[in-house]
């Protein structure tokens, strides 16, 4: 028997698991109720079919299945028994499936019965020896097979850095690479986030975000159960449902989207958020117009934070104290952040118990992204104020280097945001014959409106540096977006790739 205590991220979990096990765990949007005990009960049959397939110590399980409980039920699993989870993208399509699976080798592979067909011709074709189904509607191959097994599991001894989860980069540039999170990266970030923004007795979670992401797998998930928190579960962000389900919550996660959703819902003011404790955003920027116009609605500030698949959350702005629109507020306990060059912006780099061992089967690329003395670089730029905060001023990829003047899109986006009739913007750099690179900028109306792209780039030229004025402007009915409301700069800069060359 090992003396060293068990440091498997699902004991820690159950360890916090209210003493009445019959209380309400989680309760979804249709009305299903699923206890502490049914949570513990079908993790334990869940882990124990795993078990029984001979899996080889540290086997990968790849999940691709749309969001349901028995999706958690089975990341909690793979933490019982001591295997690795690889939570994929509802959206990927074969080719991109095609790389996770080899790249990976997971032994087994969960899919919707739907994609069966085609995602099991991969899989097998990989050397993958057990793929199982499962959809949203509690059916599948997976449920039925663990029906069979015992519901009482012993947790898997797992040291605090064994291999918990790979989470695939969602690969703007080139190759989505396997961030590796240990059970002690994932545990560590939990219990700080559950101190840092004052996780308490009675508090419910309304759970309306993908459970393929870092935000609503880790952060919102591990949050509740570490608290011993019952969650209002929502498979589909729907704004008017969740808006219905807010009297019941104290707690909710959101990227800026849900909340821009939810801005439109009529229904939306203070009377409606009353017995809310917590508005929190991420994964991607909130603009100052939501956060402010969130405030004006229902009197609570949303409190941003930033992270990343590789580190999980790095920065929040304070439970207590001025949460701080347009900033990501403080590195968090244990967290040691610093902006590389000095001066005005710079690229940030990381160190903490958060932080990802390294990249999965890429040991260059993991050498190339860590600092000599151990800072993991981020790849985005911020600056850091005189008292502190933290703000993101982009993505090192994303920075355009015009006549050798550095340009930030951020900035130009947070001055075009301003301009009457924008409701968002985004810039890009393309190359130029002239200029090596120039900024183009996309602009979404505002309803009702039709901005001149012309007069807009005038307007800017009043705000801004020359150097810093995009060369051409376009206004588009939408942006493209990942799942998680991410803007990608990448499609817009094939798409104007070849306007001034």
């Amino acid at each position: 028997m090992s003396t060293i205590p068990n440091a498997n991220l699902f004991a820690a979990l159950r360890a916090a698991f209210p003493t009445d096990l019959d209380g309400l765990a989680v309760e979804t949007a249709a009305g299903q109720r699923y206890s502490w005990r049914d949570i513990d009960r079908a993790s334990a049959m869940l882990a124990n079919l795993l078990d029984s397939l001979g899996l080889k110590p540290g086997a990968r399980i790849a999940v691709q299945v749309e969001k349901s409980v028995e999706a958690m039920l089975l990341y909690l699993a793979t933490l019982r028994a001591g295997y690795v989870f690889l939570p994929l993208n509802t959206a990927y399509q074969s080719g991109e499936m095609g790389y996770f699976i080899t790249n990976a080798e997971p032994e087994v592979v969960v899919c919707t019965r739907r994609n069966f067909g085609w995602v099991g011709q991969i899989a097998f074709a990989s050397g993958t020896r057990h793929v199982f189904t499962l959809d949203d509607d509690r059916t599948g191959s997976l449920l039925e097979r663990a029906a069979a097994m015992s519901d009482t599991h012993a947790v898997a001894h797992r040291n605090a850095d064994d291999l918990a989860a790979i989470v695939y980069t969602s690969g703007t540039t080139g190759r989505s690479k396997g961030a590796m999170l240990s059970h002690g990266n994932l545990l560590s970030n939990a219990q700080v986030l559950k101190d840092y923004w004052h996780w308490q007795p009675g508090d419910v979670l309304l759970h309306a975000l993908p459970i393929f992401h870092v935000h609503g797998l880790f952060v919102a998930i591990h949050g509740a159960l570490l608290n011993g928190s019952p969650m209002l579960w929502f498979d589909k962000f729907e704004p008017r449902a969740v808006l219905q389900a807010l009297p019941r919550a104290t707690v909710f996660m959101g990227v800026p989207t849900l909340y821009v959703r939810l801005l439109g819902e009529a229904g939306l003011n203070a009377d409606a958020v009353k017995h809310m404790r917590l508005f929190i955003s991420g994964s991607a920027p909130l603009l100052i117009e939501t956060f402010t116009d969130w405030q004006r609605r229902t009197g609570h500030t949303i409190l941003e934070r930033y992270g990343m698949s590789e580190t999980i959350m790095l920065t929040s702005n304070p439970y207590d104290g001025e949460r701080r629109g347009g900033t990501v507020g403080f590195p968090l306990p244990g967290v040691s952040l610093r902006v590389a060059e000095g001066g005005e912006a710079g690229g940030i780099e990381v160190k903490g118990p958060g932080v990802f061992s390294g990249y999965w089967r890429m040991p260059e690329k993991t050498a190339e992204e860590f600092t000599a003395d151990g800072f993991f670089k981020t790849g985005d730029v911020g600056r850091i104020s005189g008292d502190g905060y933290v703000t993101i001023v982009g993505r090192s990829k994303d920075l355009i280097i015009s006549g050798g003047y550095n340009v930030y899109p951020a900035e130009i986006e947070g001055v075009l945001n301003e301009l009457p009739g924008v409701a968002e913007s985004a810039v890009v750099g393309v190359p130029h014959p002239d200029f090596g690179e120039v900024g183009v900028a996309v602009v979404i109306a505002r309803p009702g409106a039709v901005p001149d792209p012309q007069a807009l780039l005038a307007d800017l030229k009043s705000r801004l540096a020359n150097f810093k004025i995009p060369k051409r402007c376009f206004v588009l009915e939408e942006l493209p977006r990942n799942s998680m409301g991410k803007v990608q700069k990448n499609l817009l800069r094939e798409q104007y790739q070849q306007l001034f060359t």
